[in-house]
């Protein structure tokens, strides 16, 4: 390459990942808006949380096909884009396969396997794209699987096989050219998948084939940024997101939920015979007082917003959930769905409005998620159990819940009528505490 094309190639690199920092920071930007939690503690159990699911893939395969096929598109673009360190150094200082010399037999190796798993990865996102859009499983139909979310999934499929066909074409060139008398690229690399390509170049000028590879080249690299910065805009980002939701996930045993600090510490003072209720802290008359709850992305804590971001939109979630399969309006993928959607709105108008956010007279709840999707869960803990990336669904709409219930007193007329019971009979039915034990009496 001429230094013109060095220059050029700066250039592109050095806005690909200026757009790919802005997004980021935009996305921890939304992420922090969220409560303070403190997930720091039992660092031991979280790296190896971190390492079993994000890492090892162990909750994909508990689905046989889906699982090893990800496991191939995994692998495949984790280890192939270790070769983006090679691209990136030829590209900037106009070398050809500078590692091979410092690598010998060891390049060789590495350059076989990347195309060895290139080829799975072309294999495996076909079979996707199969199960999505000729076997249509239900879970990608599903009506909360609309619109851009629904193509989205499909664009990412082209991009990763159009990625793969560039490398691999890339690399038939380049033998091709390694190949011809008096070679005009130094041998470096085994390739057991382009060898079978690079047959298309015979007949070629050396000069036109020198083109063409160029092109690939470029088109790989481009593609690569491209992708990089689609991330953002795209369910996709959990390619980044999934390590850092398995090690910050919720690691108290499922069904344990927390308990509302305020009110657990007026019910330890009603608890307290030594407690002297006019012993009141000094209040901050200019605080505004903490919401029991949550209605808006602002009162979830700062996870359950990364959990938001990480969702892969697989549905798993909404497939195994028992409300959704009986015909409720409940979807777990919708509600992760929706919270992305509405912290994206929020983060716009923070973007817009110069980093402050202005009332926009809407919310999560009832303008994204309805009670009656909040009511119908039966808070099994099924999806929680299901996604792959230890995604917690259930925690939101329990805090959604707790708005209703305490802000609101619009809980279903039964939850009332129960509470209502409990309150004035000590149990949940409408009998006097007298006739609480009659039923021993019966036969």
């Amino acid at each position: 390459m001429s230094y013109l094309d060095n220059i050029l190639f700066a250039i592109v690199l050095i806005a690909g990942f200026v757009f790919f920092a802005s997004g980021v920071k935009k996305i921890i930007r939304n992420i922090n808006l969220g409560i303070d939690v403190d997930r720091k503690d039992n660092p031991k159990a979280r790296w190896a949380n971190m390492a079993m699911i994000a890492l090892g893939q162990s909750k994909m395969v508990k689905r046989p096909i889906a699982g090893i096929l990800h496991i191939f598109v995994y692998v495949g673009f984790v280890i192939i884009n270790i070769e983006l360190l090679e691209i990136i150094i030829d590209g900037l200082f106009g070398t050809h396969r500078i590692f091979a010399p410092y690598l010998g037999g060891v390049y060789d190796v590495l350059i076989a396997s990347f195309e060895i798993l290139a080829i799975l990865v072309i294999f495996s996102v076909t079979v996707f794209w199969i199960r999505r859009n000729l076997i249509r499983l239900k879970r990608f139909i599903h009506s909360d699987l609309t619109g851009f979310p629904k193509s989205d999934a499909n664009y990412i499929l082209y991009f990763e096989t159009v990625l793969m066909i560039l490398f691999l074409l890339m690399n038939a060139s380049d033998l091709h050219l390694q190949n011809v008398p008096g070679g005009v690229f130094h041998k470096a690399g085994s390739f057991p998948i382009s060898q079978f390509i690079a047959p298309i170049f015979n007949g070629l000028s050396n000069e036109l084939v020198i083109v063409l590879f160029e092109a690939f080249w470029w088109l790989h690299i481009v593609g690569i940024l491209c992708f990089m910065n689609y991330l953002y805009f795209s369910k996709h980002l959990h390619i980044l997101l999934a390590f850092p939701n398995t090690y910050f996930a919720d690691l108290k045993p499922k069904g344990q939920f927390d308990n509302l600090a305020s009110v657990t510490k007026e019910v330890k003072l009603m608890m307290d015979p030594n407690a002297d209720p006019f012993a009141a802290t000094p209040v901050d008359e200019n605080a505004v007082p903490a919401k029991f709850g949550a209605s808006d992305i602002q009162d979830l804590n700062w996870v359950q917003l990364l959990n938001a971001y990480t969702c892969t939109e697989c549905g798993r979630c909404t497939s195994a959930c028992p409300a959704n399969q009986t015909g409720k309006k409940l979807s777990p993928r919708k509600i992760m769905m929706d919270t992305r959607d509405r912290l994206q709105e929020v983060g716009k108008n923070i973007d817009a409005n110069k980093g402050v956010f202005v009332p926009d007279n809407k919310t999560l709840l009832n303008d994204y998620i309805t009670p009656e999707e909040l009511w119908a869960c039966t808070s099994c803990n099924a999806c929680v159990e299901e996604c792959p990336v230890n995604i917690s669904p259930l925690s939101i709409i329990m805090d959604m819940r707790r708005y209703l219930v305490m802000e609101q007193s619009a809980a279903p007329m039964s939850l009332n009528a129960m509470m209502t019971n409990i309150e004035n009979n000590g149990a949940p039915w409408q009998y006097s505490q007298q006739d609480r034990l009659n039923w021993k009496n019966e036969n």
